[in-house]
């Protein structure tokens, strides 16, 4: 805030204190809240999202030091992205969030999604970090023949959903292309991996990379049977690059009840992004006379909804 202070001051001359525009900025998250609950909502409802955390820098009074909260998100490629703010990394904070979420369920192998979500959730694993801990491994050894031979195999997978890209295919399409060329590369990267734990040494990273595909497997091959299913979680680690490069600049959150109207600010933000909708024609259109708005009809107001009333 301090920078904004300084650049309203330098450019167009009006003075505004650092707390005045924090109040502001924390008015406004409150007002989202209800927002993003329909954003969960409307998650919720759906069939399929990903699921990602990243950790954020809290002042606690009287603790001595900041205090390492988190901000997890949940998204819908093309769709809503909602961040949820927790003081913690355990899995209290998916399992409030989730309910009895039955649908698909895509994360990387953080062991706080298990057992979340209802009993008919589907998991299913993110390629793009099994193919990292191989990479992993080739930063130790360059020449590792089995880490490149995984690489190069993971790779043909995602050339396959390449070429799903460009032809832009639909979730039936798309199915019907891995079922017919993703077999054989599945079969030879379960090869491979089994054939390169067993050389490898317990605890290098060519053994911890084939340890996490081959317990993944199932999770890893679900693409097979779902069309609408990415093959990697790229997207929610996307969501969440901005909020890593922004720690940067501000450090830490003031306080622990700034945690959940950040989340609302930036789960509005992320998405009108996803949707190619700018951030500014959304908030210009939705703030003025929201807190007057009636609760029971917030729902309206979503990023989603909002886009469709434009068209």
């Amino acid at each position: 805030r301090d920078r904004e202070s300084a650049i309203l001051e330098r450019e167009v001359g009006l003075e505004i204190s650092r707390t005045t525009m924090c109040d502001w900025v924390m008015q406004v998250g409150e007002l989202l809240r209800p927002i993003t609950a329909s954003m969960r909502q409307e998650l919720l409802t759906g069939d399929y999202l990903q699921a990602d955390e990243t950790p954020l820098m809290v002042q606690v009074p009287g603790l001595g030091r900041n205090h390492r909260a988190y901000l997890w998100q949940y998204s819908r490629p093309q769709g809503n992205v909602v961040f949820d703010f927790q003081m913690g990394r355990g899995r209290e904070g998916p399992r409030k969030f989730l309910g009895n979420y039955e649908g698909i369920l895509q994360t990387d192998g953080y062991s706080a999604y298990d057992e979340v979500g209802g009993t008919k959730v589907i998991r299913a694993g993110c390629w793009s970090h099994a193919r990292r801990k191989f990479f992993q491994a080739l930063q130790v050894n360059p020449q590792q023949k089995p880490a490149l031979e995984l690489v190069a195999t993971i790779d043909e997978l995602f050339s396959i959903e390449a070429r799903a890209q460009e032809g832009r295919f639909d979730a039936r399409q798309r199915l019907a292309l891995r079922q017919a060329e993703a077999g054989p590369w599945l079969e030879k990267i379960k090869a491979l991996a089994l054939e390169a734990r067993k050389a490898a040494l317990p605890r290098s990273r060519l053994a911890e990379g084939c340890d996490y595909l081959l317990k993944r497997w199932k999770q890893l091959t679900s693409f097979l049977q779902h069309g609408q299913l990415e093959l990697s979680t790229n997207l929610a680690e996307n969501a969440i690059r901005p909020i890593a490069l922004g720690r940067k600049n501000w450090i830490h959150l003031g306080c622990e009840g700034a945690g959940p109207r950040i989340a609302a600010i930036i789960s509005v933000i992320e998405t009108c992004r996803r949707l190619q909708i700018r951030p500014r024609d959304y908030f210009d259109a939705i703030l003025p006379g929201l807190a007057d708005f009636p609760v029971n009809c917030v729902a309206e107001l979503t990023p989603t909804v909002w886009v469709q009333t434009r068209l």
